[in-house]
């Protein structure tokens, strides 16, 4: 999917939002368990209840990789079935060099390798440029890189000032500009960092942002929006939890739509806010 094809689908489903498939066995309704593939089969009907309130799917590769083969398997069926419409994120986090991120590369991207095929990857850039590069090589893919994360931990590193004052995450966000464009390239940066998305924007005005920590992290999708909104919107927020948990019973994907509804409506609003609706 182009630039060009997520903007439209932001304008014609009138939401921005990406919804995390962080499939847990555990959490899955016990209705489905005694089924040949109980997490293709959670997944599938997650998707058809909210594909129309969606631009995005992110599925987060190690709640399948954890379960070997049959995971894979899953996987693989889960992203055979997310609509072309709707762009499809391998929640990855690679971040290696040389032959290993071009593997980390074709597994995501190359279907006649891996029998997967995603639209984009998240790549974690601590060991620099070639730990990004290989992934910029395949044309209408994206990279989606760490650049600010939610979590408590980021204060350890993602802070860190030089004597200019500039920070790490600063750093990372100038220096992968300089590597891909803001047609190959996204950032990941937390709702729960929403005051800083001011500094992100004066480096990255035109980058897609991809914003998790909506929902059940407790970011403000208001605050969010009035720092981080450009004017093509420039945002994909990502809840999980809060939809694909909305009931453990039989009832978890009308109760999944609701939630997905919910936030669709606010999204409608902030972009009309800015004037990309009327």
């Amino acid at each position: 999917m182009t630039r060009k094809q997520l903007i439209e689908q932001i304008k014609l489903k009138r939401s921005f939002l990406c919804v995390g498939l962080d499939t847990d066995i555990k959490k899955i309704p016990s209705c489905l368990l005694d089924l040949e593939d109980p997490i293709f089969e959670f997944n599938k009907r997650i998707i058809e209840a909210t594909a129309d309130l969606c631009v995005a799917y992110k599925p987060n590769i190690a709640f399948y990789e954890s379960r070997g083969a049959q995971g894979w398997r899953s996987l693989q069926r889960t992203c055979e079935i997310i609509p072309k419409s709707c762009l499809n994120i391998a929640d990855a986090k690679r971040g290696d060099i040389g032959n290993t991120a071009d593997m980390y590369a074709k597994t995501f991207f190359s279907k006649e390798v891996s029998g997967l095929e995603f639209d984009a990857v998240t790549v974690a850039p601590y060991m620099g440029e070639d730990s990004i590069s290989p992934f910029l090589e395949y044309p209408g893919k994206w990279s989606v890189v760490l650049a600010l994360t939610s979590n408590k931990g980021s204060l350890d590193f993602q802070f860190l000032a030089d004597l200019s004052g500039k920070r790490l995450f600063e750093h990372v966000i100038e220096k992968v500009n300089a590597l891909g464009s803001s047609e190959q390239v996204m950032y990941v940066v937390g709702a729960t960092r929403g005051e800083y998305f001011k500094d992100i924007r004066r480096i990255a005005p035109d980058h897609f942002l991809l914003v998790p920590g909506i929902g059940a992290q407790g970011g403000s999708l208001q605050e969010v929006c009035a720092f981080g909104m450009n004017k093509e919107c420039g945002l994909l927020v990502n809840a999980t939890r809060s939809i694909i948990y909305a009931s453990k019973g039989s009832d978890f994907a009308e109760r999944a739509r609701e939630e997905a509804q919910k936030l669709q409506i606010e999204m409608e609003q902030e972009l009309q806010k800015i004037g990309i609706l009327i």
